[in-house]
């Protein structure tokens, strides 16, 4: 199914906000000031964001936004920091970390409704909504843990605290997405 375009980035803007996440990280940890964003045009784009950190090959932190409300730079940072510091699923980053800390961003299409015969793993990302409730999970969550198309699906909705096939409801609304992916350890990008 055609999604609406993604945010496309040249290597040397992904090298920028990579930089950029990092300074950030590293202003959260060590407490200090936030660098402001570069005036780049990238900074200024707005997209969905997630930033991603592993220390030592092992997930720390991943928060993102969905919707974005204000420019790319600014959501960069704010995730950025709330990864290092806030996601409950993990103990904060230390300083003695940053040496070992791996970055990667995943920038988000808009959305569009998909049905589960076109979703393709490891291309879409999916959202499950019902109500005041929703769950997301990016393309590579699917590859990562070897997920088939039906586990994708109820791990989406096991993530927006719905039954695991709620999927199959009526009332539940399926969206997919598609994502530009780069990390600080990997020269190449991923896009589709």
């Amino acid at each position: 199914m055609p999604f609406p375009p993604k945010l496309s980035t040249s290597a040397d803007e992904r090298h920028k906000l990579l930089q950029y996440a990092r300074e950030s990280v590293g202003s959260a940890v060590s407490r200090s000031a936030f660098k402001p964003a570069p005036h780049d045009e990238v900074f200024m784009r707005r997209c969905g964001v997630f930033v991603t950190l592993h220390v030592a090959g092992k997930l720390r932190g991943c928060i993102g936004v969905v919707e974005a409300t204000e420019p790319l730079g600014q959501s960069i940072a704010h995730c950025a920091a709330s990864a290092a510091l806030h996601d409950p699923r993990f103990p904060p980053i230390r300083p003695e970390e940053l040496s070992r800390l791996e970055i990667e961003i995943s920038l988000l299409s808009e959305f569009a409704p998909i049905q589960p015969s076109e979703i393709e793993l490891g291309k879409h990302g999916l959202i499950a909504t019902c109500e005041r409730r929703r769950g997301l999970l990016l393309p590579q969550v699917a590859v990562e843990h070897n997920l088939t198309h039906e586990d994708f699906l109820a791990e989406t909705c096991a993530k927006a605290g719905l039954p695991r096939d709620a999927w199959k409801s009526s009332i539940v609304q399926i969206f997919g997405f598609t994502c530009e992916v780069f990390s600080d350890h990997s020269k190449r990008a991923t896009a589709d």
